[in-house]
């Protein structure tokens, strides 16, 4: 893939802007203006896109992934096709499988590549994580909860409670795990080229 022109740039820059959780849009493009470190992945290091449940990931992959001139992967979509089974089944039968397979899929993918993760893989293996590039997508609780609650198609991870508890239960925990795990705030890594295309 080539690498994207200052004007080209800037588009993609916009249609992540426009991308994110709508009650953090604003936000983050305030912050975007304000001084701070610029975050770039060094060459030939994976980039992976993580975060939540519903945060966007798989959204925002291929504007990532055309930002930094690199093939993008949705780490999810290749299990399901390499396996030939559905997460959501592959999920409520056999999770540690599934956890296990993950990680697995993680190490054979190409290196430099940029790769979106599923809601669980921070929380899951952030060790396996230490060499990457590890951008994190945002979402509020609102924004969290009302798209899984609007959608059905994904595996229930505690069955034994209901999906208020459970929605808000792995929010919380989640939120807790993903802070132990170094990653790059989509700021971070939206500033660096701003300022990119500042020196154009």
């Amino acid at each position: 893939m080539s690498v994207p022109s200052a004007e080209q740039r800037h588009q993609i820059i916009e249609r992540i802007l426009s991308a994110v959780d709508p009650r953090l849009a604003s936000a983050l493009r305030q912050e975007l203006v304000l001084p701070g470190p610029g975050l770039l992945p060094s060459e030939g290091q994976t980039v992976v896109i993580g975060g939540h449940r519903a945060a966007g990931k798989t959204r925002l992959l291929p504007l990532v992934s055309a930002l930094l001139g690199r093939p993008g992967l949705d780490l999810d979509a290749e299990l399901e096709r390499r396996s030939g089974r559905s997460l959501r089944d592959w999920v409520a039968q056999d999770t540690q499988g599934f956890r296990a397979a993950e990680r697995d899929m993680l190490q054979v993918l190409p290196r430099g590549s940029v790769i979106a993760v599923g809601g669980g893989f921070l929380s899951n293996h952030p060790d396996a994580l230490e060499s990457c590039y590890t951008l994190l997508v945002p979402v509020s609780f609102e924004t969290y909860r009302e798209r899984l609650l609007a959608d059905t198609s994904r595996p229930r991870l505690r069955p034994g409670v209901s999906l208020e508890e459970e929605i808000r239960s792995v929010y919380e925990q989640r939120q807790v795990l993903h802070a132990r795990v170094p990653t790059v705030s989509l700021a971070d890594f939206l500033r660096a080229f701003r300022s990119l295309g500042s020196q154009a």
